[in-house]
Parts: C-alpha cells; sequence; structure tokens
C-alpha cells in the first residue's frame, strides 16, 4: 500500500495553488529604515553646522556683568571690528547704506530688535555714529552685546 502525490492531492505547496480572497500584489508595510538614515544623517549634520551658524564675523567683544537678554526672534546684528568697517549680519557696509539696509532687512519695521557688536578695541566715535543712525531713522529697540564678565 503506498500512496501516491499527485497533482490532484491536496498539498499546499504545488506550483499552481493560488489562494483565494487575497491580493499578493500589494503591501501594506512600510519600510522606515531608509528614513531613519536620512534622519541620522541629517540631525549629524546640523549638529556640526549649528555652532558655525553664528554671526561670521570676528569680533572682540568688551565683557561686563550685565544679565543676558531672553529674545523670541532672531534680531538683526551689526558688527564693528576694529578696523571700524561695518557689517550687517556678514555683509560689509559703509555707514552711508545702514539705514536703507536696514528698512529693506527689518521685517518688523521700526519695533526690530538690533543688536550692535562693536570690538572693544574699535573707535568709540565709529560705535556711537553707528547706534547714532540707527535711533535717528527711529529704531527704538537696540542693544549693546558684551560678554558675561569672568571672575579672576
Amino acid at each position: 500500500m503506498g500512496m501516491s502525490v499527485g497533482a490532484a492531492g491536496g498539498g499546499r505547496g504545488g506550483r499552481g495553488h493560488r489562494r483565494r480572497g487575497r491580493h499578493h500584489g500589494l503591501m501594506s508595510e512600510i519600510n522606515v529604515t531608509p528614513f531613519v538614515d536620512v534622519m541620522l544623517v541629517l540631525l549629524i549634520i546640523f549638529m556640526v553646522a549649528a555652532p558655525l551658524m553664528t554671526v561670521g564675523v570676528p569680533i572682540d567683544l568688551p565683557e561686563t556683568q550685565a544679565k543676558a537678554l531672553n529674545s523670541e526672534t532672531q534680531p538683526i546684528t551689526i558688527s564693528i571690528n576694529q578696523a571700524g568697517q561695518i557689517h550687517i549680519q556678514e555683509t560689509e557696509i559703509p555707514i552711508e547704506e545702514l539705514v536703507p539696509k536696514l528698512g529693506a532687512i527689518a521685517q518688523a519695521g521700526y519695533e526690530e530688535r538690533i543688536y550692535v557688536r562693536g570690538d572693544k578695541t574699535a573707535d568709540y566715535g565709529t560705535v556711537m555714529r553707528v547706534m547714532a543712525r540707527i535711533q535717528a531713522a527711529g529704531y527704538t529697540k537696540i542693544g549693546l552685546v558684551t560678554l558675561q564678565e569672568q571672575d579672576q
């Protein structure tokens, strides 16, 4: 008595076997591995780039005992280096173009927060001329940027 397995048998692994009621063409799972890989690469890039996103004009700031200001928005930064060159953000401009450039950049109008960064060896008169022009143009939220004084 032998048992024969043929094409008419009830086996499930035959070549022509199809399950009824299921569609094999669609897959309802999402492969998130490439997404995670991309996110990790972006995280590393932003962690490396974040410290480099500060204003790029090298300034040796004076030190004071003033407390840091809390600011929700990104201010406009005007820098004056020791040679007396004036920069808005990272772009060097002549003092005559300071007010028109501020008007073009300021999104909040005359309520825009403006920080003046003056090198501690920069000419005091140049820093005051810059601040006077900004104030004469109507801007009221002007601040000087300094470093926190270290106790020795």
